[in-house]
């Protein structure tokens, strides 16, 4: 068996494989073994998922084989992991608070590192990795925030543990974090304008708001001490 089927055979097991897997950063150098992975899954309606931003990959069926597959019926066309609709919304709000803000991050680092004046090559520098950029939730801001629009806490635990279950968050206790496939299986070109000028795009720049004031607030606590130093050298 050779490496494209081995890949495949993976991915399909384990439902996404990291990056820095041997066979995936291998296909993602070597243009006659991606070839061969994409020519083998599109047979069998599958295509490979992959995103620069993301820190995973794997796979899901290609847009001619969904009609087939999942049906035009329900909730079927687009949402073959039957997530209830609370569910589907709490996955949308949490792809708003984690990924639109690691993207920004990632994108604006990309952007000073092109801008740098005595970097003889700028644009080498890597895009800095989901992991190291990507924010992490407070599930209490979380149930606070939202809890009551999201079915409260028994509906927003039991929807948590769903979306973590199907990866697309991981849990450590109170922190909620980006799964493997939050930021896969979600086309962000699709979502990100609908999200940003549709209906979280006031609750976004809340957030955002909060944000900054909070980090205002920790800046001024952290220059407090300093001030008051200098206040009493200046005194005595």
């Amino acid at each position: 068996m050779d490496d494209a089927a081995l890949l495949i055979a993976e991915l399909l097991t384990r439902r996404w494989l990291p990056r820095s897997h041997p066979r995936v950063k291998r296909a993602l150098v070597d243009a006659e073994l991606f070839a061969q992975v994409e020519q083998r899954l599109a047979q069998s309606g599958l295509r490979f998922m992959d995103s620069i931003y993301a820190d995973h990959v794997s796979v899901a069926l290609l847009p001619a084989a969904q009609n087939s597959v999942l049906g035009e019926a329900g909730l079927n066309a687009n949402n073959n992991l039957e997530l209830p609709r609370d569910a589907q919304a709490l996955l949308v709000v949490l792809w708003a608070l984690i990924v639109l803000p690691k993207r920004e991050r990632q994108t604006s680092r990309v952007e000073e590192a092109d801008a740098g004046q005595n970097d003889m090559f700028p644009g080498a520098k890597p895009l800095p990795a989901a992991r190291h950029v990507s924010p992490v939730l407070s599930y209490k801001t979380l149930l606070e925030d939202y809890g009551n629009q999201l079915g409260k806490k028994v509906r927003l635990d039991t929807n948590l543990k769903l979306l973590e279950r199907h990866g697309f968050i991981l849990r450590r206790q109170d922190d909620i974090a980006e799964g493997p496939l939050l930021d896969v299986l979600l086309d962000y070109d699709v979502l990100a304008p609908r999200i940003l000028d549709g209906a979280l795009a006031d609750v976004l720049l809340r957030e955002r708001a909060a944000q900054e004031e909070s980090e205002s607030k920790q800046a001024a606590a952290l220059d407090t001490p300093a001030q008051s130093a200098i206040k009493t050298e200046v005194q005595e």
